[in-house]
């Protein structure tokens, strides 16, 4: 379902700060960092809007976006992940939608609705790291860095 990992990826990662760790990563942790990163940066967008910082809430709410768009959706394949990756890419530009929604409303309810969702593939993305792509959802073991 998810190509190797290209330079492109690779490079959204740094420009969204999760850099930790991006060289040595193998494709799979290398989707997982970007989950962990948007999840992070979905509750700090937030905390930014309910304390009233509207610069940071904006940041943050973009530094989302581009996870999904240039990391996440970017990484998906069609061909090889069939219905599920045309799912996924549904999902992240739904996704994409209630962020900017929320960002233009300053509504807090759009965001939360993306946590709701993006949290159960997160967590069923990070269930299937030791599997070893037995269930065809690992992505190629080269990476494009």
């Amino acid at each position: 379902m998810y190509t190797p990992v290209s330079s492109r990826a690779a490079n959204a990662y740094r420009q969204v700060g999760v850099q930790s760790g991006v060289d040595g990563a193998n494709p799979h942790q290398l989707i997982q960092m970007l989950f962990d990163g948007l999840l992070q940066s979905l509750n700090e967008a937030r905390g930014a809007m309910q304390r009233g910082e509207m610069e940071a809430k904006g940041r943050l709410i973009g530094k989302s976006v581009r996870i999904l768009e240039e990391g996440l959706k970017g990484a998906l394949n069609p061909a090889q992940g069939g219905e599920i990756a045309v799912n996924l890419r549904a999902l992240y530009e739904y996704c994409v939608t209630r962020l900017t929604l929320a960002n233009l409303r300053n509504d807090v309810a759009p965001l939360e609705e993306v946590v709701a969702l993006i949290e159960p593939v997160a967590q069923s993305w990070a269930a299937i790291g030791g599997s070893g792509g037995a269930s065809g959802w690992a992505p190629s073991a080269k990476v494009g860095v």
